[in-house]
């Protein structure tokens, strides 16, 4: 009797335990996410983990839901899983077995010592791209100053920037004469990380000085954008930080299957065009756990963009999450699928906002933002569409905050090609000090839940 009671008690046991190791979780949006890189040595050689291999995120809209979003008080740069576990920081990288070496920019001839390391960069690049295995290491307590560089591929296999040290831009803009839209490109590369913890300076002070928009004297030139990853596909940015962008700081530009997290983006509030994530022509893109502080748009997002999620940002002083401007020029400008959930805005001059320009045509549809959080925010809400772009399907979710402007929600579209179906949902949006606040509704077709303040007089 007494041994087969043994029996079943550690056969329960036993069984606990085979729950408890089996049990997972299904991660709607299953990135494999691999800690960042630390150098560890294996017989006097630097060597990179990998871990497991990237795989394409699903876009699901408007399936979430969740509680009035709080801001979290640890470090942004700290990875961490969030509530619908897009990330899993429980996922480790491989064994040390499928370590690759290291290919560091000083055993290329880059001093850090104020001198121009461009060279250097582009030999490690070049070695690195062609080799089966590798990965680019920047080393940390050093700043390397580069002029435009492009990092080209395609590579003979998956390729990491392991970005620990700062990199920072020439001061001379006679370096830019060739290209002056440009600083740091990466163009045609497949499975390709940039990520470490360092800092990327753009260094554009000079820049912002000589911009129409500071002197009015000057004619109107373009300034290069900090940071482009051009056609770029399986594509992860994180831990890294970014500043005084000479115009934008970070662009994804035909890209396919983005993963955005982690970042850092900081620039003076009067600082001119320092938008932080500019998204164009792109695919499939997630932007997590970001800070941003910049003189423009937190993020942008223009034509040809589907399927772009953002979700924990935290943005101001600048423009606000916008989606476009769609249209200039009487273009085609087209963006669906977008998805911005769990947002806090301070001290900006627009919170989400939709614009479009006269003579242009395409659409903006199936747009959700939902829990987000307004603090001394002009323009909370906005839709400036009254033109041929049409605006539709578009979720405004549990949005609550203080309002700059006595209009704390706009619809101004078109008599002729009304927005459709704009839902409000759970809507308070308060004055700031003793101003009141107001709704204004133009040709809007609208329908609502829930509490609405201000609400429109159609509703």
């Amino acid at each position: 009797m007494y041994p087969k009671h043994h029996f079943l008690r550690l056969l329960l046991v036993f069984a606990s335990f085979s729950l408890s190791f089996c049990t997972y979780q299904n991660d709607p949006f299953p990135l494999h996410h691999r800690r960042p890189y630390h150098p560890t040595n294996y017989g006097g050689n630097y060597y990179y983990n990998p871990g497991r291999a990237y795989r394409r995120p699903t876009f699901f809209p408007g399936r979430d839901t969740g509680n009035y979003y709080r801001p979290e008080s640890p470090s942004l740069l700290s990875s961490r899983s969030n509530s619908f576990g897009m990330i899993n920081s429980a996922r480790r990288a491989g064994s040390p077995s499928n370590s690759q070496p290291i290919f560091n920019v000083d055993d290329f001839g880059a001093r850090g010592d104020g001198r121009d390391d461009s060279e250097a960069f582009n030999k490690a690049w070049n070695r690195a791209c062609s080799s089966k295995q590798g990965a680019i290491l920047v080393p940390k307590n050093k700043v390397y100053h580069l002029k435009p560089i492009t990092f080209s591929g395609p590579c003979q296999s998956d390729l990491t920037m392991l970005i620990y040290g700062t990199i920072k831009a020439s001061p001379r803009r006679s370096d830019y004469e060739n290209d002056r839209l440009h600083w740091i490109k990466f163009q045609d590369v497949e499975n390709l990380r940039v990520e470490g913890g360092g800092t990327i300076n753009g260094n554009g002070k000079i820049w912002w000085r000589n911009s129409c928009k500071i002197n009015k004297a000057l004619p109107c030139k373009h300034a290069p954008t900090a940071v482009t990853f051009h056609q770029c596909n399986n594509l992860r940015v994180a831990n890294l930080r970014f500043k005084n962008a000479q115009q934008m700081h970070l662009t994804f530009q035909k890209c396919l299957n983005v993963l955005a997290l982690n970042l850092r983006v900081i620039a003076p509030g009067n600082s001119p065009n320092t938008d932080g994530i500019h998204v164009t022509d792109t695919q499939n893109i997630q932007i997590m756990n970001s800070l941003i502080r910049t003189g423009d748009d937190c993020i942008s997002i223009v034509n040809g963009s589907k399927n772009v999620r953002a979700t924990d940002i935290t943005c101001g002083p600048g423009h606000g999450i916008s989606i476009g401007s769609l249209g200039a020029d009487n273009s085609e400008g087209y963006v669906s699928n977008v998805f911005v959930n769990r947002a806090r805005l301070t001290g900006t001059t627009n919170g989400v906002r939709i614009k479009t320009w006269q003579g242009g045509r395409g659409y903006a549809k199936n747009i959700k933002f939902q829990n987000i959080v307004m603090n001394n925010v002009t323009n909370p809400i906005l839709i400036d569409q009254n033109y041929s772009v049409q605006v539709s399907n578009v979720i405004y979710n549990n949005i609550k905050g203080t309002s700059a402007s006595e209009v704390a929600m706009k619809f101004d579209c078109s008599k002729n090609y009304p927005c459709g179906a704009i839902s409000l949902r759970n809507i308070h949006l308060v004055p700031l000090g003793y101003q009141r606040v107001e709704a204004s509704c133009e040709n809007v077709r609208l329908d609502s839940e829930g509490i609405i303040s201000p609400t429109c007089s159609s509703l």
